[in-house]
């Protein structure tokens, strides 16, 4: 079973049968593991030709779907999160510490490791289709998304990496990185931001071992999708994932922001994820959504 979470938008450029793990998704960033090398902004990409656009050393055909700008391009490969010193990189660096300190793994390691180095650039299927993400659904858009074709494009989320990853054998991990959406710029939105996202996978020991009498708690079972679990889930797996998720969460923003926090839950809705919730922290007297979490879709961990 497994829960994830995705924190923070930067705006203004300067978010079959069972498997025997449950997963949740989450925030942090610093490599145990390294997935890639980030490509610095001296060659991370050309002004598209007539017939390709060409991007951190690999060439991409254009056809119907590209709609890629000069300007977006020449933001790709900045990396500015792997800065040393730049904002971004103080806060991927302060939540990282977090993680690392609050998550210790049996030897004594980083339960999660972090990936802040993947490529921008990834496949449709990856971005959408992997997420279970309909065909139809209006986040597809060309009006809503940089395509470099229509089997590429610059990803929208951080999210885009999740299936390859688990995939991978990863169980617990942070991704970090620049995104890329059509917003209109104003003083909340640009079309280049950044994300921190976590993804945690529970076995039944792991979730039900610290549980008085946990021994007989199960993770799933053949029941039916409510508004609180999924048909597979049973709900005392669902009710500690759900605690575990918004208790890391909120120490992490208390972490943060420190002490005297206000902040409050709304349900909300994911593709891939159920329950889906938001964090909202009080600010100047209003309440703004700083991360989206949920319980991980099973089919997406079984796939």
């Amino acid at each position: 079973m497994a829960m994830l979470w995705k924190f923070m938008r930067v705006a203004k450029y300067s978010k079959t049968a069972l498997s025997p793990k449950i997963k949740v998704r989450g925030i942090p960033t610093h490599s145990r593991h390294s997935s890639s090398k980030s490509v610095t902004s001296d060659f991370a990409a050309s002004a598209p030709c007539s017939n390709t656009v060409e991007l951190l050393g690999k060439a991409y055909p254009q056809d119907d779907y590209s709609n890629v700008t000069e300007k977006i391009l020449s933001k790709v490969g900045k990396n500015l999160h792997n800065k040393k010193h730049h904002p971004l990189w103080l806060i991927k660096e302060q939540v990282k510490d977090h993680f690392y300190k609050q998550y210790v793994g049996r030897r004594g390691t980083p339960l999660f490791s972090v990936y802040d180095g993947l490529s921008p650039v990834v496949t449709v299927q990856q971005n959408f289709d992997s997420l279970l993400i309909p065909q139809n659904h209006a986040s597809r858009r060309r009006e809503d998304n940089y395509y470099l074709n229509r089997d590429h494009m610059l990803r929208a989320h951080t999210s885009a990496h999740q299936w390859d990853l688990i995939h991978s054998g990863f169980d617990a991990f942070l991704a970090v990185g620049d995104v890329y959406r059509r917003d209109t710029i104003d003083n909340t939105h640009y079309p280049v931001f950044h994300q921190m996202e976590g993804v945690r996978l529970f076995s039944c020991h792991e979730l039900f071992s610290n549980i008085k009498d946990g021994e007989g708690l199960q993770l799933f079972e053949q029941g039916h999708r409510t508004a609180h679990k999924q048909e597979c889930h049973t709900m005392e797996a669902v009710r500690l994932v759900e605690f575990n998720l918004k208790q890391a969460l909120t120490k992490l923003m208390t972490h943060i922001f420190g002490d005297g926090l206000q902040v409050r839950w709304v349900d909300c809705y994911f593709p891939f994820t159920h329950p889906s919730f938001e964090m909202e922290i009080n600010f100047q007297g209003e309440w703004m959504e700083v991360l989206g979490c949920g319980v991980m879709e099973q089919q997406l961990v079984n796939s």
